[in-house]
Formats: C-alpha cells, structure tokens, sequence
C-alpha cells in the first residue's frame, strides 16, 4: 500500500468489526475516531468509539454546550462500537465521549483514543479534525528505500522540538517555522535522518511525550497535524529522513485518558502485577487482547499513511519483554510456562515488525532494548523479534565510563572501548547517545569530559570520532553537536549563545565533517552490520591508550585506518601495520587548528615502509597528536 492517505466515507462493516475483534484491524484510524463525511448529501461528522462495558455513550462538544443527554450514540451490534452521525459539525469543534459504564455506577468525559487533532494542553479534548495536505516531497518517497537500506550511511540528530529552538519570548516555536529552520541546520550539519522525541499528544509536557494519551494526533502545542505533515515534508524535500519515537510500552493515568475507559481496564492489563509499571507510574496495555493489538498496530501504520514517517523508534522495550521488569518477590506473574518472558509482548512485538515491513519495506524499526535479549533485530522467521535495528546501550555506557575518566587511568579501563567487538554483529546496532545521556543531572555531553576546556573539547571530538568510525548507525542528541555547556533543559531552548566562541564552532565543523565523511566514504558505512568490514590493528595497547583499526567497503577497494590517542601525551613515530604499502593520505585529523586543535599531525600522509607489524606486511610511523583521532587512506585508491 502506498503511503498515501486512502479515503474511507464508508460506514463500519461487519467484516471491519471481525477484523477488530480478531486483533488484525491495522487501520482503525479509517474507521473509528471522528471523520468528516456526507451521509444524503449532507455534510457532518462521524463519531465511532469502543467501549464495549458501556452502558451508554454519547458525544458533547462546542456544538451542544457539552450536553451529555443531547447526542446519545448506539452500539454496532454486540461489537462494543458505539457510533453515530451528526450533521453540521465544522472542523475545528472540541469534543469528547461521555461514559455511562455498566460497572459500579462510573462515568467519565474521555477524549476520543482515535482523535487526529486535540486541543492544546493544559486543555484535554479532543478536535474534529481532518488529514488533507498536498505532499511536496515526491522525489524523497521514491528514493527513501535506498536512503534507509542497512548498507546506507544512517545518522541521526536526536530532536525534542519543544526546546531545540524557541521564539525570543520564550515560547514554543510551531511546526511550520520550525520548518525551514531545523531542515537547513541539519542539513548543513550533514546528518542523514531526524528521530523526534514522542510528537504523539502528551498532557504533561515534561513527560517529554513519553507519557501518550493520543496515539494518533501529534501535539497540538506545536501546530496542526498539517503544520506537523509540512515539517515532515521540508525536511524530506532537503533530503532528510524522519523517525518518531513511539511509546507502546505504557500510557499515563490521567482521567481523559485510555486508562479504565469504559469502566473497566480495557486497554490495560487488570492485574496490577502485569498491568501497572511501577517506575513510571502508568499503565501496561494489555498484549494479550486483541482489539488492543489492533489499536497500537494501526497507531504505528497512522504515522507512515499519513505522515510519510521514515521510521519508528520502539521505546522502552525491555519493559515489555520482562514479566518481572523492575519487579520483585510476589509483584509479578511468570508465564504458563513458568518463565519471565512476556509472551503476549513477544507475540505483538512480532508482529508489529510484520505488519511494517509488509506495508512499507523502505521504513527501518529501531528497538531501545537494554538487556541482552537475543536476535532483537532478526526476521521472525528465524525467532527474532524482526526489528531493523537495536540500540547499542552497551556501547553506550562503556564508552561513556571510559571517555569521563582522567586520562592517567584510562588504560585501566581499555577493554571498555574494545569490548563491544565481542558482540558487535549479533545485531544490527545504532550506536546512541541519546537526551537520557544529557539530563538528571549526568551533565552535557562535554561536560562529561575531563580535564581543561581545551582537552574537554579534544576528548569529545576523539570520542564522536570513535562513534562515527565504529560499525554501527549513529545517533546524537541535539546540542552535543556543538558542546552545549549545560544539561539539557526541556524548558529553554538549547544554548544557541556558545557559537560566539571558536570551541564551540570548531566542535560543530568537526561534526560536520564527520558526517560529510561517513557518508561519502563506502568503507564507513556499507558494512556497518558486517564483520567483514572492520578488523583490529591494534585492540591491547592499554598502556599507551592508543587504539587502532580498519574499516572497509564491500569490494575491500577502499580501506580507512582509524587511530586514536587517548591521552594528553603526543606521540612520536608510534609505528602501525596496515596492509597495503604506498602513500596513506591523512584524511581526518581531530587535532587540526580548524577544529580548536592544536595542529600537530603528519603533514597530509605517511609512505607506508615494507616493515611488518601488527601482522600486517607494511607499517606506517605515526605522529599521534594530543587527544585525537586520525583516519588514514591509501593515495592508490583515495586518487
């Protein structure tokens, strides 16, 4: 199915309830919700809701004063679909559903779980709304499988567009003049995609959107869902690609939200033990049955329909996986077969990444699962879970510890970096370093770093080195790309100011040009998920804090040597094998005067001499400088 929104006017058939209640609906947001339609020739509004332990329901709104007697629905049968047709209703009108449960007496306003547009927080109603937009972005939908292919380079900038930029008054910026803006920054930056912090409705702001109560409408903070299609679409028109993070792994207790719908625990599991999170203090949906299954499974198809979204981030799904996650003693329940394993979770994990990729193979899935769950990014036909890619939060943490500590006690700690090579093509990794690095008091990125503000800047720029040069996709958080000197603060836009200084600015060009030269070289990206594309020159040189090794490409044509100095200390003539003789051209040097180096290097290259070492039949003498990285090419294929 193309990504083009497929207008539905129907009315909910038999065979869309069968589908419902099977828990293979993938398009509710066709069919429940409110949608402008005609019904004889006369324009209106459709509400469809579930609420199947309902006593009665009835819809109130702007255009009956919020009156819950004036516009009582009726149920579809024994579907548990309440629906009903009122005419004259403009776009624009707030509305919610008013609940009389069959259980205890309990009724409720709650807004509409299927709702497209929502008034603006602190307010909690629901919007009619409609999803019409002309895409510009034609050439970018054609090209995205290529641009998303796991041989292609993939980096990504980390957005939370309530504090990456703001207006000078202090307020939020909207979609459309956030626009131009971030598409033009990022593209002159270099990277491939933007990932956005959850845009999915959320009432507390500081929740970050990762508590949802609207799973279908992107915040009404920032704009309209058309004002959110038009930031997609400038950014795919400058070449970039777009992945939300979503939350399908809890949802918040508020009132107006899905928590105890209808009177019951319909979208959430009863048990207490299985069906409430005990960190977050919000709600589990419950895997196992199947309307909620249909329910999230259309949420992720709605952002690629009709919002040409490039990808889904998967929050939090070590929570999911674990029947005993964050759990103790009694507080949790083992499955039938005795084990922690959510078999519900699985089974819905599963197929979600089916039901993606059935429907858009040019997206990629991106799991954040923290624990060592096996073949998380493997086809299901082979009993992976089937994403695309897994976050690398092992990596992440290893090499933060390693990067914080002082230089002198580094090489008591070099296994941290090298580590990761154990394991690093049992999945397909994106390498983060993501806004849970960056806040609750852990600091900036920079700040993270030892020593002066001279060697804070060399340690991040040898340290994004490392990353970009390591096997994996990227990812990085906005405001690291230029040294943010404070943690990130949802509540101010980032530290713009520090450009006025020569650091901060020559931390920015060594972004870019990170992300220039990953993407321009094959050997930095093809075989990102390959062990055929890298190789150890010297993984052991703990003493020295040096580390060394090869990346190439898929027709091995090109190779690029990459050398890291972990210390403060220069290094004369420190001698590395590589495997090809002639002249290797220095392509890269973290410590040029343009980034804020001090400029020591090897003057454009080195002549490789016939001189075995490392293993290798040739040996390059190096000038390693202070705290750097250097990337090193042969002349015969660099040309």
């Amino acid at each position: 199915m193309s990504g083009v929104r497929q207008e539905n006017n129907t009315i909910i058939t038999e065979h869309d309830v069968y589908l419902f209640n099977e828990g293979t609906h993938y398009r509710l947001h066709q069919i429940l919700g409110s949608r402008p339609i005609e019904r004889d020739g006369e324009p209106g509004v459709h509400f469809a809701v579930w609420a199947p332990n309902a006593q009665s329901v009835s819809v109130i709104g702007d255009f009956n004063d919020w009156d819950k007697q004036s516009h009582p629905m009726q149920m579809i049968g024994q579907s548990g679909i309440w629906s009903l047709f009122i005419p004259k209703i403009e776009k624009g009108a707030g509305y919610k559903y008013h609940i009389k449960s069959q259980h205890h007496g309990f009724a409720v306003d709650k807004a509409d779980p299927f709702a497209i547009h929502t008034e603006t927080p602190p307010k909690t109603g629901s919007k009619v709304w409609d999803l019409d937009y002309e895409w510009g972005d034609r050439e970018w939908m054609a090209q995205r499988g290529d641009r998303n292919d796991a041989s292609a380079p993939i980096s990504v900038y980390e957005v939370h567009l309530g504090s990456w930029m703001r207006y000078p008054d202090g307020n939020f910026m909207t979609y459309r003049d956030l626009a131009p803006k971030l598409s033009e920054y990022v593209s002159d930056l270099g990277f491939t995609h933007v990932e956005f912090m959850p845009i999915t409705e959320h009432p507390f702001y500081g929740s970050w959107g990762y508590q949802t109560t609207g799973y279908f409408a992107p915040t009404s903070r920032f704009g309209t869902p058309q004002d959110f299609m038009f930031l997609v679409d400038t950014l795919h028109q400058y070449g970039i690609g777009v992945i939300l993070d979503w939350v399908p792994s809890h949802f918040p207790t508020d009132e107006h939200g899905l928590a105890y719908f209808d009177g019951t625990h319909l979208f959430e599991h009863e048990d207490p033990r299985q069906g409430f999170h005990p960190d977050w203090q919000s709600y589990i949906f419950n895997y196992g049955r199947n309307e909620v299954r249909s329910f999230l499974l259309s949420s992720a198809l709605h952002w690629l329909d009709n919002f040409h979204i490039d990808g889904l981030r998967v929050d939090a799904v070590a929570s999911m996986l674990y029947l005993d996650y964050s759990r103790e003693g009694d507080d949790w329940i083992p499955n039938e077969f005795g084990g922690r394993e959510n078999l519900r979770a699985i089974e819905f994990l599963r197929r979600f990444n089916e039901v993606i990729y059935q429907n858009y193979p040019d997206v990629q899935t991106i799991a954040e699962e923290s624990t060592s769950w096996p073949m998380v990014s493997r086809p299901t036909y082979v009993g992976g879970l089937g994403f695309g890619m897994k976050w690398d939060m092992g990596w992440m943490h290893d090499s933060l510890t390693y990067i914080s500590k002082e230089p002198v006690y580094r090489r008591y700690h070099h296994t941290n970096l090298s580590f990761r090579m154990i394991y690093a093509f049992s999945e397909n990794f994106m390498l983060p370093i993501s806004h849970d690095e960056v806040v609750h008091g852990k600091g900036s990125l920079l700040n993270k770093m030892p020593g002066d503000d001279w060697q804070r800047h060399a340690n991040l720029r040898s340290y994004l080195g490392y990353m970009y040069t390591q096997p994996g996709k990227k990812l990085l958080f906005m405001g690291s790309e230029f040294g943010q000197w404070l943690e990130w603060n949802h509540d101010s836009q980032l530290q713009w100011e520090a450009f006025e200084y020569e650091p901060h600015q020559g931390l920015h060009r060594w972004v870019t040009e990170l992300n220039r030269l990953y993407k321009s070289e094959p050997a930095l990206h093809e075989l990102d998920f390959d062990p055929a594309g890298f190789s150890w020159i010297d993984a052991n040189d703990a003493d020295n804090s040096v580390l060394s090794y090869v990346r190439m490409c898929k027709s091995n044509a090109d190779i690029i040597l990459a050398v890291f100095n972990f210390t403060p200390v220069p290094r004369e003539g420190y001698t590395i094998g590589v495997p090809d003789g002639g002249y290797w051209r220095e392509i890269l040097n973290s410590d040029a005067e343009h980034y804020w180096g001090s400029g020591q290097g090897n003057y454009g290259g080195v002549e490789a001499e016939a001189n075995p070492w490392h293993g290798r039949p040739y040996s390059l003498r190096l000038q390693l400088p202070p705290l750097s990285m250097i990337l090193l090419k042969n002349e015969a294929v660099w040309g």
